[in-house]
């Protein structure tokens, strides 16, 4: 038979008495980089525990007490009483080193700087958006939570996709489609780094909220994080990309043409995917193309003009990327757009950026167009952050003031008559 071994006095130190109150050291000491300084304590003490705070301080504790104080110090002389070793020793020998906790949070303290340092190297940084999102991610525990699990190169990743969503070229992007696979192994080697759920999808998705402007969260639907992507310019998936038509012939010898004309000639709403544009070039033959925010606009141009209606598209509200590209298509063939969305902040920076983005014109935009709207019937109010109308400053002042917002559905009747004589609308 093998010898037994014979008890150690740090076998005591593993009993019932011993586990709460060494425990507590081991925390104290290692958020104070061992100093023995204070007291530990244990609330709602067993009899076991109470008995060894007593045999370590030599002082008598009362059954009824409700929590036992011991001084650090008084721990430390008694361990080495009894076992040989101080405290800090024993514990070591006991479950392993103690950790250095203020040099660590020193040194989590400079790699988030570093890691902050390098984000605000970038050409983004005089951007109110990027300098916000970097300001929340870093007061929020985001970056913290980066750094300590060793992640902090993911910064750098998603700064390296917000620049190239505002405006560098990646290789292999086709036909200024960018589908998010080449996005993200252009920017980190892993095609699979934005799939939805990876922490760095989640990092450029607050950014993208933060540059929308309209003060949300990160959508939790997919088609609201779609959307967020598309507005962007960037794919997550070619096929869940879409614009509404009526009325837009193409010129082409391809399928894709062939459907547009003929749902054209019989004035028949018509879905075209990013997908299709992609693979079979569409160039809208009108040379006037009318743009509307809503469903129901379309709705009512299909039903009441029919094929005579002037070409419309329609944008569901923030423009689809399958939308830019059938309109910056029609642009470069030398199309006009007339472009309009509801009166409210988001309608105003939609359109803002049309303007910007494909010279187009607004369309029934004035704030003489949302004064006589505004006067025909009860309104919900503005929500969000203000937003401005280069093209007509009086409307955004107008809604400032009014603080209502105007649906374009209330314009119907005169968007109609636009749309039965193309271009005579302002």
């Amino acid at each position: 038979m093998p010898a037994e071994r014979e008890p150690s006095a740090y076998d005591e130190l593993r009993g019932e008495g011993w586990t709460r109150l060494l425990a507590a050291a081991r925390r104290r000491l290692e958020r104070t980089g061992g100093a023995l300084d204070g007291d530990i304590g244990l609330t709602g003490p067993s009899e076991a525990e109470r008995r060894t705070v007593i045999g370590i301080t030599g002082r008598y504790r009362p059954e009824t007490a409700k929590r036992l104080a011991v001084p650090l110090r008084d721990l430390d002389t008694y361990l080495y009483d009894r076992c040989g070793t101080g405290l800090l020793t024993t514990l070591g020998l006991l479950h392993g080193p103690l950790r250095d906790r203020p040099a660590e949070r020193a040194d989590e303290e400079t790699r988030r700087d570093q890691a902050l340092k390098s984000a605000h190297s970038s050409r983004l940084a005089g951007q109110v958006w990027f300098a916000a999102w970097l300001e929340r991610i870093a007061a929020d525990g985001t970056l913290t939570r980066l750094v300590r699990r060793g992640d902090a190169p993911l910064l750098d990743a998603a700064v390296r996709v917000l620049e190239r969503l505002v405006g560098e070229s990646v290789p292999g992007a086709l036909a200024g489609v960018l589908p998010l696979p080449v996005l993200a192994e252009w920017a980190t080697g892993d095609t699979k780094a934005l799939v939805p759920g990876t922490p760095l999808e989640q990092l450029v998705l607050r950014a993208l909220a933060r540059r929308a402007g309209d003060g949300r969260a990160v959508p939790r639907a997919r088609a609201g994080r779609r959307a967020l992507w598309e507005s962007a310019g960037a794919i997550a998936d070619d096929l869940a990309s879409q614009v509404l038509v009526l009325n837009v012939g193409a010129e082409g010898d391809t399928v894709v043409c062939d459907w547009l004309r003929d749902a054209a000639g019989f004035g028949i709403p018509f879905r075209l995917t990013l997908h299709q544009l992609a693979t079979d070039p569409v160039v809208p033959s009108a040379r006037a193309i009318y743009i509307c925010e809503n469903p129901a606009v379309l709705r009512a141009a299909a039903g009441e003009l029919q094929e005579t209606a002037a070409a419309l598209v329609c944008t569901e509200g923030v423009p689809s990327a399958a939308c830019h590209k059938l309109l910056g298509d029609a642009v470069r063939a030398g199309a006009r757009l007339h472009w309009r969305a509801d009166f409210d902040w988001a309608g105003l920076r939609i359109t803002t950026d049309a303007v910007a983005r494909h010279g187009a014109r607004p369309w029934r935009m004035t704030a003489a167009d949302y004064t006589a709207a505004l006067g025909e019937g009860e309104s919900t109010p503005l929500a969000g952050p203000p937003a401005t109308s280069p093209w007509d400053p009086g409307l955004a002042r107008a809604m400032r003031e009014s603080g209502s917002a105007v649906m374009e559905e209330r314009l119907l009747p005169a968007l109609l008559s636009d749309l039965t004589r193309p271009e005579s609308s302002q």
